[in-house]
C-alpha cells in the first residue's frame, strides 16, 4: 500500500474501515459510542504512561519527547482533488493552531505547506500563493481570498466551492460560508461566473452527478458514498444525486443509489448488488435508524451472512449524511445474524467516525 509522504508519518494510519468499527463496540468494546458526523476537530489523545512510570520509573526524554509531538496535532479533514477529478475528504494530523479553520484552508493551497504530505494522486484546490483571511461569527465563516485566488483553471471552479464549503462546516462553529476577494464580496465566481448564493453549505453538493435528473427542478439532493480508489488503497468520495420529490423517504432513495451504483465511466464503485432492498420500512428512533434488508445485502461471500466493510461503510456514511441519525442498524429479514469479512459479528449500531478517510493511499 503506498503511504503518504514522510513528513505526513505523525498522522493516523488506520483505515476507514476500521475507524468505523472500532468505534462502534465491534472490537470488544461493550459500550455503543455515540459519534456525531464531522462537525468538530478531534485533538489525539495523550498517552496514558502511568503503569509505565510506575513499572521502569520515569519516561526517558525520547518517549516524553514522542507523547509531545503527538499531543501538539489536530486531526483535520481537508477536502482535496483526486486523480479522477473528484472532491474527496483526506484526514491529516496538523500542527496544533489557536486557528484550526484558518489552518484547514491553508492546506488547502498548491505549493503550501500541505505539498509535503498529498496522498498519492491527490492535489491541492487553491491556486499557489493564495492569502486567506477568515472571520467566524454567529455560524458565518467569511472568507477573504486574495487576488492569486482567481488563478484558477475553470474546471476547478466547482470543486473549489465545494471544498472551501465541506472543509470549513467540519467545524461546530461553522453552519455556511461566504466568500470575499480583496475585501470585496463574491456574487459569482471570478474565472468561469458560477453564482454564489449568500451562504454557501453542505446542502448545496458535493461532485454533482445529474444523470438521470431530466427535470432538476421537481428533484432534491441526496450525497451517497461511494468506494474510490484501487484494490487495498480504498477511499470513500461523496457524491451528490438527484431524486424526484416524489420519493418521500431519503433513507429508502439512498440505499436505491447505493444498489444502482455510480455513474458508467466514473471510476467509482458500489459493493451493493443490483438487487439489494429494503423489505421494511426504515425505523428512526432516537438518532439511530433500523434497516430490514433482504438476503442480498450479503454479497457474493461464501459464508451468505458476512457484508463487506466497504458496502456497511458506504451506507453508514450516507445515511449519517441526514439530520438527526448517528447509528445504523442492519438487519436481514429481522435478524441482526450479519458478520464482518474479519469474521466479528455485526451486533450492535454501527456510528459515524469523526473523521473520513483516515488511512493512507
Amino acid at each position: 500500500m503506498s503511504g503518504y509522504k514522510k513528513a505526513a508519518s505523525m498522522g493516523t494510519a488506520v483505515l476507514a474501515a476500521s475507524v468505523f468499527l472500532s468505534g462502534c463496540g465491534l472490537f470488544g468494546n461493550d459500550e455503543k459510542k455515540e459519534i456525531d458526523p464531522p462537525q468538530n476537530v478531534t485533538y489525539m489523545k495523550e498517552s496514558e504512561a502511568g503503569s509505565l512510570e510506575k513499572e521502569h520509573g520515569t519516561k526517558s526524554e525520547g518517549a516524553a519527547k514522542k507523547e509531545s509531538e503527538k499531543t501538539s496535532m489536530v486531526n483535520t479533514e481537508l477536502y482535496l482533488i483526486d486523480k479522477n477529478g473528484y472532491v474527496v475528504s483526506t484526514t491529516m494530523s496538523l500542527p496544533k493552531t489557536e486557528s484550526v479553520a484558518k489552518q484547514a484552508l491553508e492546506y488547502l493551497v498548491a505549493n503550501g505547506p500541505v505539498s509535503e504530505i498529498l496522498p498519492n494522486g491527490f492535489r491541492a484546490v487553491l491556486p499557489a500563493d493564495t492569502g486567506i483571511s477568515l472571520d467566524i461569527k454567529d455560524g458565518v465563516a467569511k472568507v477573504d481570498f486574495s487576488k492569486e485566488f482567481a488563478n484558477y483553471k475553470k474546471e476547478d471552479e466547482l470543486r473549489i466551492l465545494q471544498a472551501v464549503t465541506w472543509t470549513l462546516t467540519q467545524f461546530n462553529s461553522v453552519k455556511e460560508v461566504r466568500l470575499q476577494m480583496n475585501g470585496k464580496k463574491l456574487d459569482s465566481m471570478p474565472v468561469n461566473g458560477t453564482p454564489i448564493k449568500d451562504g454557501l453549505t453542505r446542502n448545496d453538493g458535493i461532485n454533482l452527478d445529474t444523470t438521470g435528473a431530466a427535470d432538476i427542478t421537481n428533484t432534491r439532493a441526496v450525497t451517497v458514498y461511494y468506494v474510490g480508489g484501487s484494490e487495498g488503497n480504498h477511499y470513500y468520495v461523496p457524491v451528490t444525486k438527484r431524486i424526484p420529490n416524489g420519493k418521500a423517504d431519503n433513507i429508502d432513495a439512498i440505499v436505491k443509489e447505493l444498489a444502482a451504483g455510480p455513474s458508467y465511466g466514473s471510476g467509482l464503485q458500489s459493493e451493493f448488488g443490483h438487487d439489494v432492498k429494503l423489505i421494511d420500512n426504515p425505523k428512526v428512533e432516537g438518532g439511530k435508524v433500523t434497516l430490514n434488508f433482504n438476503e442480498s445485502i450479503y454479497g457474493s461471500f461464501d459464508d451468505k451472512k458476512v457484508i463487506s466493510e466497504n458496502a456497511l461503510n458506504s451506507l453508514v456514511l450516507s445515511l449519517t449524511e441526514q439530520a438527526g441519525i448517528k447509528s445504523v442498524s442492519v438487519q436481514v429479514k429481522g435478524k441482526a445474524e450479519l458478520v464482518l469479512e474479519n469474521g466479528k459479528k455485526l451486533s450492535k449500531p454501527v456510528t459515524r467516525p469523526e473523521k473520513v478517510n483516515t488511512g493512507s493511499f
